[in-house]
């Protein structure tokens, strides 16, 4: 753990399962004091076009309980530069799976700028919650 280094990762956290786990434990190995954001329902239909199982209220309340964790907020939007001025990380951890998207190659140049980086990990391919949602759908049927 690097004890001055403050970290930043943002994510829906819907039916929390060790992929979620493993990006928040990957986290803390990287940082001395790791804030997640927790996206709510409007953000995350506006981009998913579904909302999550779970209610945003118990999803804060299940990261708040992981010991990585130090502190939670909610991602009101995407905008990760905007989210770097009010918190002020050094590093943001994201899942490889979001490596070479649009969006992330121009939060790297900016955030490189006022000397912070984003560093990807390796996303957990045997779970997702997109996953675990199609799992559900067929056993309810």
């Amino acid at each position: 753990m690097k004890k001055n280094i403050v970290g930043y990762t943002a994510g829906v956290f819907d039916m929390f399962h060790v992929g979620h786990l493993n990006i928040l434990k990957q986290a803390k190995e990287n940082c001395g004091y790791l804030i997640v954001a927790v996206s709510p329902d409007e953000l995350v239909y506006s981009y998913k076009g579904k909302k999550p199982i779970i209610s945003l209220e118990d999803r804060m309340e299940i990261i708040k309980a992981i010991k990585y964790v130090d502190e939670v907020v909610i991602q009101y939007d995407r905008n990760k530069v905007n989210a770097f001025h009010k918190y002020k990380f050094d590093v943001m951890f994201v899942g490889d799976d979001w490596k070479g998207n649009d969006l992330f190659e121009e939060v790297e140049k900016e955030l490189i700028k006022y000397g912070s980086r984003v560093h990807f990990f390796s996303y957990t391919n045997k779970v997702s919650s997109t996953k675990l949602r199609s799992i559900l759908k067929e056993e309810i049927k």
